[in-house]
């Protein structure tokens, strides 16, 4: 099972992408979307400092590394839950995950595989630290129990050479996010022009070939 486009444009829409190192509120170093050197390389820690000269590039290397971050929840959301799932309650979780890495001992998880959908769903308001996060625990809670997605564009950040934020650059909308995520495939080759078939003879060629013998 992976997260649905709607999902994963609601989760990046959260997180908001920064095409820099930065520091979150906790002082990690982090880069792009929500990426620490604790989900994998590279370590954000360790490149250049502050806006990079090709902003488009390096928005491209965000989502790519995003793409693998997201993989490594996916499968975590799958290993800790034991019932099946509707799309949206998974897109749900591993917007949770992300966010917090606490699926494997969130009690959420502990009241879904027990079959109360119910409880696990109010069980997301026990993650209300920092009080910042409360709105998208909020929405997630609802992406859970109703299947309800937020369509809010994705904000792209500015950082500057110290980690610091500086406020939003440009709202990226969901379509143009959702093309770096998942491009078009390329059009298929057209089919190769089939060969002439081969010229029958005439009737009268073949009376003259049979009346010759040749």
């Amino acid at each position: 099972m992976r997260t649905s486009l709607q999902g994963v444009a609601a989760l990046a829409a959260h997180e908001g992408l920064v095409p820099a190192p930065y520091r979150d509120t906790k002082g990690i170093w982090t880069f792009g979307i929500g990426h620490t050197a604790g989900a994998g390389g590279p370590d954000p820690g360790a490149m250049p400092p502050g806006m990079p000269a090709d902003l488009d590039a390096a928005v491209r290397q965000a989502v790519k590394i995003f793409r693998a971050d997201l993989a490594l929840c996916e499968a975590r959301v799958l290993a800790a839950v034991d019932v099946p799932l509707a799309q949206h309650e998974f897109d749900a979780l591993v917007s949770f995950d992300f966010n917090t890495g606490g699926i494997t001992r969130a009690r959420l998880v502990e009241l879904l595989n027990a079959g109360d959908r119910r409880g696990a769903a109010l069980a997301f308001d026990n993650w209300h630290k920092p009080p910042e996060i409360i709105p998208r625990r909020d929405a997630e809670r609802e992406l859970f129990r109703a299947g309800t997605y937020p369509e809010n564009p994705v904000p792209i950040w500015r950082a500057d050479k110290a980690g610091r934020l500086q406020g939003v650059l440009r709202a990226m909308p969901v379509p143009e996010f959702l093309a770096l995520v998942e491009p078009e495939p390329p059009e298929p080759a057209p089919d190769p022009e089939p060969e002439p078939a081969a010229a029958r003879p005439s009737f009268l060629s073949r009376i003259l070939t049979w009346l010759t013998g040749a």
